[in-house]
């Protein structure tokens, strides 16, 4: 039995993790950042020395894309600082540690899926601060896994399915940008590919996963309303680049991951998850 210790413990991906894992032989310790401030070197060191872990999965970050580029600070702090105490403290005990990261570490000028050793250059603050994350991490720790994701929803948090289910509810029209395109990921199937890595003793490095395929935010929302009949009428807009620069096209590569693990298409997760959520 391998002992798991999983940051982050209230965020989407975590609480999607623990409902797959619920059953399985391997023993999970979800912890959030009450329980564990995993920006304060000491306490990650005490905590993961005082525990037998095997591997460590880190769920934890600072995810507002907006809200980064005034608050700087924090964005590393989370992002780059605490993946660092987290690395060296797993490098020291000897744990494997899996990391969260995103397909906006790429700039987004490519027009073909972006594939793991292609070269990062990130064009925003949330964007560099996961992308310092990933290196910090690399220089402090050889057993590891990056996993960059994008798009992510589920059941819980606050994700753009439920955002726009709950406008399909208040308007009669919305607006949404077409001009990003990118891959919705299901956090289920993120967390089921995470547990393969860990029963597999897959080859350490970076790996993409997101679901198959590619679309707009627009088409996105258009897949939701259709799925679940909603009449509320989308209007495609432009992105605001006065607000925050986003990458233009984020498609990521799955096929490393394609040789040994069956991807969805993002079109066919969308549908399983409607299903059950309303």
């Amino acid at each position: 039995m391998k002992r798991i210790l999983v940051t982050g413990g209230d965020g989407q991906l975590a609480l999607s993790l623990r409902e797959i894992v619920a059953d399985k032989d391997n023993e999970y310790v979800f912890v959030n950042r009450e329980e564990l401030d995993i920006t304060d070197h000491n306490k990650v060191s005490s905590f993961i020395e005082s525990n037998n872990f095997d591997f460590c999965i880190n769920c934890a970050g600072y995810t507002n894309v907006e809200k980064a580029e005034s608050e700087v600070e924090k964005s590393f702090e989370i992002n780059e600082k605490a993946v660092s105490n987290l690395a060296k403290a797993c490098n020291k005990n000897d744990i494997v540690l899996i990391h969260i990261s995103t397909d906006y570490v790429f700039e987004g000028l490519s027009d073909k899926p972006y594939k793991e050793e292609d070269i990062a250059n990130p064009i925003n603050v949330y964007g560099k601060s996961k992308l310092a994350g990933e290196l910090e991490l690399q220089k402090q720790i050889d057993k590891y896994y990056i996993i960059r994701t994008s798009w992510i929803y589920s059941q819980f948090g606050s994700n753009f399915v439920k955002t726009m289910l709950r406008l399909s509810k208040e308007k009669d029209e919305i607006q949404v940008v077409s001009d990003q395109i990118g891959t919705p990921t299901y956090a289920k199937d993120l967390s089921l590919f995470i547990v393969y890595l860990i029963n597999n003793n897959s080859e350490y490095g970076i790996y993409n996963y997101s679901g198959l395929g590619s679309t707009s935010w627009f088409g996105f929302v258009n897949e939701i309303y259709k799925l679940k009949n909603i009449t509320t009428k989308v209007c495609s807009k432009q992105s605001d680049k006065r607000v925050v620069k986003r990458p233009r096209y984020s498609v990521l590569d799955k096929s490393k991951v394609l040789k040994d693990f069956k991807i969805k298409k993002w079109e066919d997760s969308l549908a399983s998850f409607l299903k059950i959520y309303e």
